[in-house]
C-alpha cells in the first residue's frame, strides 16, 4: 500500500473533497461548535434564572463539530450543581458547604473514585448515621451512592422530554430528533490525581502542547454517577470531558475527517453486527494516541488515507490486546468487558479487510452517500448529487438555535402560568435583571445568550402590563409600551404581533393596521421559517432562501429569518382577541389526564405567527369595512393553514378560521374547519365547544 504514493495521495484528495462536500470543512465545524456552545450558555443561564446554582455542558460529537447528517450523533447533556465542593486535597475543604473527598486508592478501579462525605463545620469526615443515598462502609466512611445523581437528573430534566436510561435521563429513537442523555455530575476544580502523570508526558508529535495541557489542567474534572462493572453502586467515573473538548477543538481538519471516517466505518461494518462493542469514544482515544505519536506533518489532506489506515491499525491492535488506554488516564482500559471473546476474531477480520482494501472499502459506506460520492469523484460525474451541503447544514443549525431559544423561554414562562398580575410582573422583572447582571459580568457566548433571551421577557412584561392597564382603565401605559418596544426585534413577527394584538384589543384599528402592514412587509415567504417548540413534530426541509442566509450568518439572522409562535399567558388575556381566548380554556377535566409533562402551553393562547397575522388583518379590515382586503386576508389564512408544512398549532389556526367563517355567515364551512381541527388534536382542543355550538345553530336553522 505504501509503495503507491500517487494512488494514496489521489484517493486522499478526492476523499477530502467528498468530506468537504458533505459539510466536513473548517467553516461548518466552527458553525456547529458555535451553535451548540451557545445552546450550552442558554441552558446554564436559564438554570441560573431560576436560582438553580448549576451549569450545563453539551458534550459529544455535535458540540465538537465532528459529525455529519448521516452519522446522526447524539448529545450528552451534563448538569453540574455548583454548590458542592469535591476535593482531592484536605486544604481545599470549605466551611458551610457540602464537601466530598475523592478517594482514588488501590481499592478503586482506574478512572473511577469514591466520594466520602465530609463535615461542613470542620475538615473532618462525616460520621453520623448515613443520610439518604449514602452508605457506611466497613471502615466507617460515609460514601455517596451514585443513585443520588440518578435521582438528581430525573428531577432536573432540563433539556426536554425523556425516560430514565441507566444513570441518564434519555430521549432516544425518535425519528427526526437528536438522541440525548441528561447526566448529573459533580465538578472537582482540581486536576485528577490519576491524570497527573499525563501532564508531563510528550510524544514525538509534540501534541498536546504545553499550553494545551496547562489549559486542560485548569478545567479540573467531573465525577459522573456511573460505576465500574466491579462496583456499579458506589464507584463514580472520573470524566475529563472539558479537557477532551479542548483537545478536539485543537485538531486540524484532516484529523477531524479521519475521526469522522472511523465513525462511518463503525456504523457501516461493525455496529450492524456487534452493536456498540467498539464505541466512537474508543475511536477518538485511538486518534489522540496516533496524533501524539506521529509527526504533525503527517496529518495533511493529501495523506488522509494513510492517516486513516494508521488509526485503524492502532484500533486493530487495541482489539487484539483487548486494551484501549484512556488518553489522559491510561490505567483506565476502555475496552475492558466491552466485547466478547467470540466476537473478537470477527472484529479483527473486519478491520484487517478494511485496512488491506487500500480505501476501496470506503466505497461501501452509504452514510451521507460517501461511497457513491467518492465513486462519482473518480468518474467526474458530479451532477447526481446536490454536492454542497453547507447551506442545508447552516439552515439546520440556525433553526436549532431558534428552537433552543423558544424552548428556553417556554420553560421559564411555564413557571408562572397561573400567577397573578403582581407575581408575574415581579418574576419577569427578576428574570430581566438577572439576565442583565449576567450579561454585564461575562463575555463571549454567555453575553450573546443573555442578549438573545432578554428581549423575550421584556415583550412579555410589556404585554402583561398592557393587559392589566386595559382591565383597569381601558388604556395602555407608557411603561407597557417601553417594555414591549425593547423586544420588538426578537424575530420577524411574534413580538410585533403582540403589539398589534394590544392595539386591536384597545380598539385602535389604525395603529393595528400599521403594525400588521409592517410585519407583512418583513415576512418574506421564501425566507422566513416558522419555529415552535411547544410540542414535537417533524419539520420539513428549510426554505432555500433561509438556508442561503444561514450559510453566511449566525444567530443574529434570527430577527429577520425566523417567526416564532405567539404565546399569551392567562395574565395577558386582555391583549388577546376573544376568538383566541377560547384556547386558554381548551381542556375539560377529562382532557387533563391526556396531557404530557411539558404541556403547560395548553393553558395559554398560542398561535403560529403567519396565520395570526392574517387573522388579525381579517378582523382589522372587517372593522375598517375594507372588504377586499378583508377577503384577501381570509384567503391567505386558509391558504397558509393548507400549505404551510411547519405549523405547530394548525388546529388553533383552524379554530380561528372557523370563527371567521361564522362571521361570514358560512356555518357549514365553519363546522368543516372545526372538525378538521379536532381530527388533528382529539384532546385538549376547544374545537369541541365550537362544534357543539355550530351543531346547535345548524339544527335550529334547519
Amino acid at each position: 500500500m505504501f509503495q503507491q504514493p500517487g494512488y494514496m495521495e489521489n484517493v486522499s484528495l478526492r476523499l477530502s473533497e467528498v468530506l468537504a462536500d458533505i459539510g466536513v470543512d473548517e467553516r461548518i465545524v466552527q458553525k456547529r461548535r458555535r451553535t451548540w456552545l451557545l445552546a450550552e450558555s442558554m441552558q446554564t443561564i436559564s438554570l441560573q434564572q431560576q436560582d438553580f446554582n448549576c451549569s450545563a455542558y453539551f458534550l459529544g460529537s455535535q458540540s465538537e463539530g465532528t459529525t455529519t447528517h448521516g452519522l446522526d450523533s447524539d448529545i450528552d447533556i451534563l448538569i453540574c450543581p455548583n454548590n458542592l465542593n469535591v476535593i482531592q486535597d484536605w486544604a481545599d475543604w470549605e466551611p458551610g458547604v457540602c464537601n466530598y473527598l475523592m478517594i482514588q486508592d488501590e481499592t478503586v478501579s482506574s478512572g473511577y473514585c469514591l466520594l466520602q462525605l465530609l463535615r461542613d463545620d470542620a475538615p473532618l469526615p462525616y460520621n453520623d448515621v448515613p443520610v439518604q443515598h449514602h452508605f457506611r462502609d466497613r471502615t466507617g466512611r460515609i460514601l455517596l451512592k451514585n443513585t443520588l445523581m440518578t435521582a438528581a437528573v430525573a428531577a432536573a430534566d432540563v433539556w426536554e422530554r425523556g425516560v430514565m436510561h441507566g444513570p441518564a435521563y434519555a430521549e432516544q429513537g425518535k425519528p427526526g430528533f437528536i438522541d440525548y442523555d441528561s447526566v448529573s455530575a459533580f465538578q472537582c476544580k482540581s486536576w485528577p490525581l490519576q491524570a497527573r502523570q499525563w501532564l508531563d508526558q510528550q510524544g514525538v508529535g509534540q501534541w498536546p502542547s504545553d499550553d494545551m495541557k496547562r489549559y486542560c489542567s485548569s478545567t479540573g474534572c467531573f465525577v459522573v454517577g456511573v460505576g465500574s462493572k466491579e462496583n456499579e453502586e458506589l464507584e463514580l467515573r472520573i470524566s475529563t470531558s472539558l479537557a477532551e473538548r479542548c483537545l478536539m477543538f485543537n485538531l486540524n481538519i484532516t484529523q477531524i475527517r479521519c475521526y469522522i471516517l472511523m465513525k462511518m466505518i463503525l456504523k457501516t461494518f461493525i455496529k450492524p453486527h456487534f452493536g456498540d462493542s467498539i464505541s466512537s469514544f474508543m475511536c477518538k482515544t485511538v486518534l489522540f494516541h496516533c496524533i501524539a505519536n506521529t509527526h504533525s506533518n503527517v496529518w495533511r489532506e493529501n495523506n488522509l488515507l494513510v492517516c486513516l489506515s494508521l488509526c485503524l491499525f492502532v484500533l486493530y491492535n487495541s482489539i487484539l490486546n483487548e486494551n484501549c488506554p484512556h488518553f489522559i488516564i491510561p490505567e483506565n482500559n476502555l475496552m475492558k468487558g466491552y466485547f466478547s471473546h467470540e466476537s473478537k476474531p470477527y472484529l479483527l477480520e473486519i478491520l484487517q479487510n478494511i485496512i488491506n482494501s487500500e480505501g476501496r472499502a470506503l466505497l461501501e459506506i452509504e452514510c451521507d452517500d460517501l461511497g457513491a460520492r467518492l465513486q462519482l469523484k473518480f468518474s467526474n460525474l458530479l451532477f447526481e448529487f446536490d454536492i454542497k451541503k453547507s447551506k442545508i447544514i447552516s439552515g439546520q443549525l440556525l433553526d436549532f438555535t431558534a428552537q433552543t431559544i423558544d424552548m428556553t423561554i417556554q420553560k421559564r414562562l411555564a413557571l408562572f402560568t397561573n400567577s397573578s398580575y403582581k407575581e408575574a410582573i415581579q418574576t419577569l422583572l427578576k428574570y430581566i435583571f438577572k439576565l442583565v447582571s449576567i450579561s454585564n459580568q461575562c463575555q463571549g457566548l454567555d453575553k450573546t445568550a443573555s442578549r438573545l433571551l432578554t428581549p423575550w421577557f421584556c415583550t412579555t412584561l410589556g404585554s402583561v402590563l398592557a393587559s392589566l392597564n386595559i382591565q383597569q382603565y381601558n388604556g395602555i401605559s407608557a411603561e407597557a409600551f417601553t417594555w414591549i418596544s425593547m423586544g420588538l426585534n426578537t424575530d420577524v413577527a411574534s413580538s410585533k404581533l403582540k403589539l398589534a394584538s394590544m392595539f386591536y384589543c384597545l380598539g385602535d384599528t389604525q395603529r393595528t393596521e400599521i403594525v400588521l402592514r409592517d410585519i407583512e412587509g418583513s415576512y418574506d415567504l421564501n425566507i422566513v421559517e416558522p419555529v415552535c417548540k411547544c410540542h414535537d413534530f417533524i419539520h420539513q426541509a428549510s426554505r432555500r432562501g433561509f438556508c442561503a442566509i444561514a450559510e453566511h450568518h449566525n444567530e443574529e439572522a434570527i430577527q429577520y429569518t425566523i417567526a416564532f409562535c405567539v404565546k399569551f399567558l392567562p395574565c395577558e388575556i386582555n391583549c388577546v382577541p376573544h376568538e383566541l381566548r377560547y384556547e386558554m380554556f381548551r381542556s375539560t377535566e377529562e382532557d387533563l389526564a391526556f396531557r404530557g409533562r411539558n404541556d403547560e402551553w395548553m393553558d395559554w393562547a398560542v398561535i403560529d405567527s403567519l396565520p395570526y397575522l392574517y387573522f388579525l388583518q381579517y378582523k382589522t379590515y372587517s372593522n375598517m369595512q375594507r372588504n377586499e382586503e378583508k377577503q384577501r386576508a381570509l384567503s391567505n389564512l386558509a391558504k397558509t393553514i393548507d400549505q404551510e408544512p411547519d405549523l405547530g398549532h394548525r388546529e388553533t389556526a383552524l379554530n380561528l378560521l372557523g370563527q371567521c367563517m361564522e362571521q361570514e355567515g358560512r356555518a357549514r364551512d365553519a363546522l368543516h374547519y372545526y372538525l378538521l381541527s379536532l381530527n388533528l388534536r382529539e384532546r385538549n382542543n376547544d374545537a369541541t365547544s365550537h362544534i357543539c355550538r355550530m351543531l346547535s345553530i345548524l339544527v335550529n336553522d334547519h
